[in-house]
C-alpha cells in the first residue's frame, strides 16, 4: 500500500467489552498487522452520564487479555492524542463553529417535547417524519438574538441535495438519496458532540485510512461522508462487518451467555481460543482451515474474506476451540497455568513447582488427561484421582460396577498380582486379564471395578496408563479400600 494503513477501535465505555466489540477490534488489529499499519484505540466517552473509569479499565483489560495491543491510545500515547473524547471537546466545538460560519450547519432551538409532538402527529396520520427545518427558516436576527440571550440550542448539519455513494469493502456499492437524510444534530444543547460529529472529527485528526465497524453503522456512513465533504477532508475506506447473532438468530445479548469478554476469561477460556473463534465469526480464510495461530491469522486475514451474512455465535464451537488450544499447550505451561486452581482446590504441592521432583510426573498426568478437557479447570476435576489421597465412590458407579458376585475376592487377587508384578501399563493390563481368566470372569468386570476403585467414577482416561501414574503404593491402598468396601456390602467370594 502507498499509504500506511491506520485503523482504529473506538468503544464507548457505557458497558463492558462484549463479543461484537471484541470481534470488531480484532478485525481492525489483524488488518493493521497484516499490512504493517497502525492500530489506534480511542475511547468515545462523551456520554458522561453513562461512561465511567471502571468501564474504561474493563475494556482495556479485555483487549489486553485477548492480546490486542494498540500502537496509539490510552496508556501508550501517540502523535494524535488525546485519545479520550472527553479531552477533545473544544476541538469538536471549534469544528462546529466552522460549519456554522460556512453555512453548512445551523442552530436549532426546537425543544425535545416539540419535536416529539410533531413526530407523533405525523405518525398518527400514518406517515414518517423528518426534521422540517423550522430553525433554518428563522430570520437571522432572531437566531442571533436567541443565541446572544443564551437560549439553549442544538446545532444541526444542513444536508445538501443530491446523492451520497460509496463503495463498501464488504457490502459493495451503496447509494443513498440525500432527501432521505434529515438535518441531523451534531452538537447537543449541553455543548457535547453527537457520535456523528465526534467520530468524523477524530478520524480526520487521527488520519484514519480504514474504518472497519459493525453493519449497524452502515446507515450512519452517508451522514459521515457528508461531514467529510463539509470539512474538505478525504474519507477513509469503509468496511461494515456482519453482526453476531445467537443460535436463535437474534442479536447477541445477555441471554446468550457471558456479558463481557472478561467473563469468558473468568470461565476458563484461553485468549488464543477466543481470538481464533472470533476471527471466524463472519470471516473465512477461503479454505476449510479452522485452527490458526495468531501469526497465521495475521498472514491470512483480508477484508475480502468477510462475509456479508450475519455470523452465529456457537458456544459449543468455542468450547471445541478451547479444547484444541489446550491440546497444543506444552504440559509444562499447563502446570503453571493450573497452579492457582490447584491451590484453591487444596491439591497443589510445592514439588510441582519449577525444579520440583514431581513436576515431570504432573506433566505426564496432564498429557494423559488433555484429550478429555475443554477447560483448564477440567484438569482439576479429572486430575483429582491422581492428586488426592482419598477416593469417594459415586452412588451410580457403585450400583453399576460394584454389584458382581464375589467381586471382593477378584479384587484381592488383582491386588496381589499388582503387588508382585511389573508396574507398567502393558504389564498391568496383562496381569488383570490373567486374573480374570484364572477366576473365570470377564476382564470387563475387573476393569470397571478397578476404575471405580481408582477414581470413584465409571469414566476415566485409559485405565492402565492411569494406574501406572497413580503408582504402585497408592494403587494397592485403593484396591485394599475397595475390598473392604465390597466386604461391607456383602460382595464377597464363596
Amino acid at each position: 500500500m502507498s499509504v500506511t494503513p491506520r485503523l482504529r477501535f473506538a468503544p464507548s465505555p457505557t458497558g463492558f467489552l462484549h463479543v461484537g466489540g471484541a470481534r470488531t477490534a480484532l478485525f481492525n488489529w489483524l488488518y493493521a498487522r497484516r499490512h504493517g499499519g497502525v492500530f489506534v484505540l480511542r475511547i468515545e466517552d462523551t456520554d458522561v452520564r453513562r461512561s465511567s473509569d471502571d468501564l474504561v479499565a474493563g475494556i482495556l483489560d479485555g483487549l489486553r487479555w485477548l492480546g490486542i495491543e494498540w500502537d496509539e491510545g490510552p496508556g501508550v500515547g501517540g502523535p494524535h492524542g488525546p485519545y479520550l473524547q472527553s479531552a477533545r471537546l473544544e476541538s469538536y466545538r471549534t469544528e462546529v463553529d466552522r460549519l456554522l460560519a460556512d453555512g453548512r450547519a445551523y442552530r436549532c432551538f426546537c425543544l425535545p417535547e416539540e419535536l416529539q409532538q410533531r413526530r407523533e402527529a405525523a405518525q398518527a396520520k400514518g406517515g414518517g417524519w423528518m426534521y422540517d427545518r423550522t430553525c433554518l427558516q428563522r430570520r437571522e436576527e432572531t437566531t442571533a438574538r436567541l443565541t446572544n440571550d443564551g437560549v439553549p440550542h442544538a446545532v444541526r448539519f444542513r444536508v445538501p441535495e443530491g446523492r451520497t455513494r460509496f463503495d463498501d469493502l464488504v457490502r459493495g456499492t451503496i447509494d443513498v438519496d440525500n432527501a432521505t437524510i434529515e438535518d441531523f444534530v451534531i452538537l447537543r444543547s449541553d455543548r457535547h458532540p453527537t457520535y456523528h460529529l465526534s467520530v468524523v472529527v477524530d478520524d480526520i485528526d487521527m488520519a484514519i485510512t480504514h474504518v472497519v465497524r459493525g453493519d449497524d453503522h452502515t446507515s450512519n456512513t452517508p451522514k459521515h461522508l457528508l461531514l467529510y465533504d463539509a470539512f474538505g477532508a478525504s474519507p477513509p475506506r469503509f468496511a461494515h462487518v456482519p453482526l453476531i447473532f445467537g443460535p436463535d438468530k437474534k442479536r447477541m445479548s445477555k441471554r446468550h451467555g457471558a456479558t463481557s469478554v472478561t467473563d469468558y476469561r473468568d470461565r476458563g477460556y484461553l485468549p488464543d481460543a477466543m481470538v481464533n473463534f472470533l476471527a471466524l465469526l463472519g470471516w473465512s480464510p477461503g479454505s476449510d482451515q479452522e485452527l490458526f495461530t495468531r501469526e497465521a491469522l495475521v498472514e491470512a486475514f483480508t477484508l475480502e474474506g468477510i462475509s456479508g451474512g450475519n455470523a452465529v455465535f456457537d458456544a459449543e464451537k468455542l468450547d471445541w476451540f478451547n479444547g484444541q488450544q489446550i491440546g497444543l499447550m506444552p504440559a509444562d505451561v499447563v502446570v503453571d497455568a493450573l497452579r492457582p486452581a490447584l491451590e484453591a482446590a487444596g491439591l497443589w504441592r510445592d514439588d510441582y513447582a519449577a525444579g520440583g521432583g514431581r513436576r515431570a510426573w504432573l506433566a505426564q498426568v496432564i498429557d494423559l488427561l488433555r484429550s478429555r478437557v475443554r477447560f483448564l479447570a477440567d484438569f482439576v476435576e479429572y486430575g483429582r484421582p491422581f492428586l488426592a489421597d482419598d477416593v469417594a465412590y459415586e452412588p451410580e458407579a457403585v450400583e453399576k460396577r460394584l454389584s458382581a458376585d464375589g467381586l471382593a475376592g477378584h479384587v484381592t487377587a488383582l491386588r496381589e498380582a499388582y503387588a508382585a508384578g511389573e508396574f507398567t501399563a502393558a504389564a498391568l493390563e496383562t496381569a488383570l486379564r490373567a486374573v480374570a481368566e484364572t477366576r473365570g470372569i470377564k476382564a470387563g468386570v475387573l476393569i470397571h471395578a478397578t476404575r471405580v476403585g481408582m477414581t470413584g467414577r465409571t469414566v476415566s482416561p485409559g485405565l492402565f496408563e492411569m494406574v501406572e501414574l497413580i503408582g504402585r503404593d497408592r494403587t494397592l491402598v485403593r484396591l485394599r479400600a475397595l475390598e473392604q468396601f465390597l466386604v461391607e456390602r456383602g460382595a464377597v467370594s464363596s
